[in-house]
């Protein structure tokens, strides 16, 4: 009997963007979810940005990865309704997803509200799913908000983080109400990721 040799392991991604991320690279398809967590209509005097870029080892933007954001909304409740297609946009939905390739920087953004705690201790958090080539398995980090130290020192999870890498879980607020949480990974400042 003949050995044969393993199967070797598959990268996560490329992806089909048809399928996964579709309006957004202009087909003419629509995405079941994307960058937009609420209706920011009904949600306008709510409403927050959060962006940045995934980076690799070198700096540099990655053009080809996949970003999902899953939270709860302002009372720490998450959405358990299955999200209808086409998605009815007149609440909260709590989850998006978007691609690195469309814009020129390879950046980014979300519009959501900010989330509450899920629990007496936990912060406020947004969890982070990342789908990249050349990662053998899903990416799992989380973003805390830097305008939330009290509740951030309290945080279960973020406290059982070593205390010099705990900043690459947070996002700094700028002067236009915008969160900037950039993702690294790899190098010395290496962004946190979660065995789940």
């Amino acid at each position: 009997m003949t050995t044969l040799p393993i199967t070797p392991s598959q990268t996560v991604g490329p992806f089909f963007a048809y399928g996964l991320t579709a309006h957004q690279y202009g087909y003419d398809f629509n995405s079941l979810v994307e960058g937009e967590l609420v209706n920011p209509i009904v949600h306008s005097a709510e409403l927050i940005y959060v962006s940045g870029q995934i980076l690799d080892g070198n700096g540099q933007p990655v053009s080809d990865a996949m970003i999902e954001c899953w939270q709860a909304d302002g009372q720490g409740q998450y959405n358990t309704q299955p999200i209808a297609y086409p998605t009815d946009q007149s609440s909260f939905i709590g989850f998006g997803r978007l691609g690195t390739g469309t814009t020129r920087t390879n950046q980014f953004t979300f519009t959501t509200i900010k989330p509450g705690a899920t629990a007496p201790d936990s912060a406020p958090h947004i969890n982070v799913i990342l789908f990249l080539r050349g990662s053998l398995r899903t990416l799992y980090t989380r973003l805390y908000f830097a305008d939330e130290p009290e509740a951030n020192e309290q945080d279960a999870l973020l406290r059982s983080v070593e205390p010099e890498r705990r900043t690459t879980l947070i996002a700094t607020k700028s002067k236009d109400g915008h969160y900037q949480f950039n993702i690294r990974l790899q190098g010395s400042d290496e962004t946190v990721f979660f065995d789940l």
